[in-house]
């Protein structure tokens, strides 16, 4: 027989926040790109500035294929810009290239929800794709709580990882525009529209941790029944 599960409706809602993050980070992201900076700075250029500027010589910049898949990588000392950064002067592409730099001075002062944040990749990762198979064996295995509850306290992992991204996030954004402020790689109306196009792009690390949240409360709302009813 079927039945509607009212808890559907936080996976629902979930997944609209995050699509409406991410239609709202697209789109700051593409009008930004389209105004090219007056200091003519690529996103390679203002990167290799930042570093040098912060003293961090060991540090590569790559260029990767992809769209805002822009990220600094702790364990190789890699900057990797996208294809709509690295050669791009747009102020997008400065504001994105210059909060990735903030990663990696984060990294260089050793700033510790950034490393809370790196300790919690491999069992967050393991979490979240353990969880919801041993969630499901527990349910198979005559309803089994213990491995439910362990399910669910591996997804919870996941939950925490996306809530310690956020300061991480945020603090490289702070960062990244008192750099483009001080050293005037940006001014004035340009300084307004990196700050749009980095809070646009932090709020879909909100959106994906109330996700995660929501994803969670289900789990709890489902299986916390299942407890009371056992």
């Amino acid at each position: 027989m079927y039945y509607f599960d009212p808890t559907y409706i936080l996976v629902i809602i979930g997944a609209l926040i995050s699509m409406l993050a991410s239609g709202r980070v697209n789109s700051t992201y593409a009008k930004y790109n389209k105004v090219r900076s007056m200091s003519g700075m690529t996103g390679a250029d203002a990167a290799a500035r930042i570093l040098q500027q912060a003293g961090l010589y060991g540090i590569r910049i790559e260029h990767i294929s992809g769209n805002l898949t822009d990220h600094y990588d702790p364990r190789d000392k890699v900057l990797r810009l996208s294809d709509t950064v690295y050669g791009s002067p747009s102020i997008a592409a400065i504001g994105v290239a210059a909060h990735e730099c903030g990663h990696a001075i984060q990294d260089q002062e050793e700033y510790f929800p950034l490393k809370f944040r790196n300790t919690l990749v491999p069992v967050a990762n393991i979490g979240t794709k353990a969880a919801i198979p041993i969630i499901l064996l527990g349910m198979v295995l005559s309803a089994s709580q213990t491995l439910i509850n362990i399910g669910v306290m591996l997804f919870s992992l996941g939950v925490l990882f996306q809530l310690v991204t956020l300061p991480v996030e945020f603090n490289a954004s702070n960062r990244a525009i008192r750099i483009l402020e001080g050293t005037g790689m940006l001014q004035g109306q340009e300084v307004k529209g990196a700050k749009k196009v980095l809070g646009a792009a932090a709020m879909t690390y909100v959106a994906a941790a109330a996700a995660s949240i929501l994803s969670l409360l289900r789990l709890m709302l489902l299986f916390g029944g299942r407890r009371r009813n056992d």
